[in-house]
């Protein structure tokens, strides 16, 4: 006997807090059914952090497809469901995959687990960043140089602190009210691994501080002081240059890990720099985006 899990109409970074919560009471070896039957949007969070969430259930989950046309050709197109048939045991209609194209899908999904992965993530994006970029969110050509970086960096994050392999994905779409209806381009990375608190727990200088230590306090070492689990000078520094892309570009980064979710805020976002108390879920989910430049 299944437990059905209910996705939400809208899936993104936000929303997916109701189906951990909802996952919470159960555990690892419970057998859930994930419905998307009724979800209409996905951001590439959304669909990447799902891919994740398999990872972590020690039976094979089910996932009923969405019931509406359009949105599942654009998870097919966003390259979900050629890693959702490895992961879930899949019900309903499943569209043919096909490529991205001119799309909005600057990358479709793409699993990272070693360095020369994110070299081919970062080698096959760099010419639709720059379009993207430079014609559509009117940035300067340094910002090109900077998103290779910060791609780069996210998905290297996988390679050193998951322990298993996650999934890249980076889209282009026009945000609501809350930006202006401005175009944003967003770059997710998830992972089901072991989390930055377990990452760090080898770095004594991570947990030094008034004996406390828990997600929270490993989100703040990793993104705001640039800790790392490695004792080398220097090492540590990729979020750094994350957060300083992002502020040159007005940009918002946010990451989870475990039960707790950390975020640099620019003033179009009305999210809160740290959360606590989250319903858990393993390894890190990092959010990335970069908003089009208004004019003075």
């Amino acid at each position: 006997m299944s437990t059905v899990i209910v996705l939400p109409p809208s899936l993104n970074e936000r929303s997916f807090e109701t189906v951990l919560g909802q996952l919470a009471p159960l555990g690892a070896a419970d057998k859930v059914l994930l419905d998307a039957r009724h979800t209409r949007w996905a951001s590439p969070y959304g669909l990447t952090a799902l891919l994740a969430l398999a990872q972590t259930r020690a039976e094979v989950p089910g996932l009923y497809v969405p019931e509406a046309d359009e949105t599942a050709s654009y998870w097919a197109r966003a390259g979900f469901f050629r890693h959702a048939e490895r992961l879930f045991e899949m019900h309903g209609s499943v569209p043919r995959s096909r490529a991205a194209g001119e799309s909005d899908v600057l990358l479709e999904i793409t699993s990272v687990a070693g360095s020369d992965d994110v070299h081919d993530v970062v080698g096959r994006i760099q010419g639709k960043a720059h379009a993207i970029l430079s014609k559509e969110l009117r940035l300067d050509s340094k910002a090109t140089m900077g998103f290779a970086m910060t791609l780069s960096e996210a998905c290297q994050n996988i390679v050193e602190h998951a322990g298993l392999g996650g999934w890249v994905a980076v889209q282009a779409y026009r945000r609501g009210q809350r930006i202006g209806g401005r175009r944003v381009v967003v770059i997710a990375v998830c992972d089901a691994g072991i989390g930055f608190r377990q990452s760090l727990e080898t770095n004594s200088t991570a947990r030094s501080r008034d004996g406390r230590w828990d997600d929270a306090m490993a989100l703040e070492d990793a993104v705001i002081r640039g800790v790392s689990r490695f004792r080398d000078p220097g090492r540590g520094q990729g979020l750094a240059g994350v957060r300083r892309y992002i502020g040159r570009w007005e940009g918002k980064l946010s990451v989870r890990s475990g039960t707790a979710r950390i975020s640099i805020v620019p003033s179009w976002d009305d999210d809160v720099p740290l959360r606590e108390k989250l319903p858990p879920f393993p390894g890190a989910q990092m959010q990335i985006t970069i908003p089009e430049r208004v004019s003075e």
